[in-house]
């Protein structure tokens, strides 16, 4: 089973590296970007066909490493 979770910075938070990757498009004379939020993406192949303990297992993966949750929200997608 393969499954893919997002982190990304909460609302309010401020994003250093966002500001950054705004300001190189801008300097590359690309327009049309207002602004730019930064996040990671994880893809990961689970050993499990239970559904259940996937979600689990990848929720405590979030909360133990993947996702700072004082600062970060995670989306968790579960592929097949």
């Amino acid at each position: 089973m393969k499954a893919r979770v997002t982190v990304t910075l909460k609302t309010g938070v401020l994003d250093p590296q966002g500001k950054a990757i705004e300001g190189a498009l801008k300097s590359l004379g690309i327009e049309g970007v207002g602004s730019v939020r930064q996040g990671k993406v994880f893809d990961l192949e689970l050993t499990t066909a239970d559904r259940e303990a996937a979600e689990a297992v990848l929720k405590d993966a979030c909360e133990k490493l993947l996702a700072n949750t004082v600062i970060e929200n995670y989306r968790i997608e579960i592929q097949g």
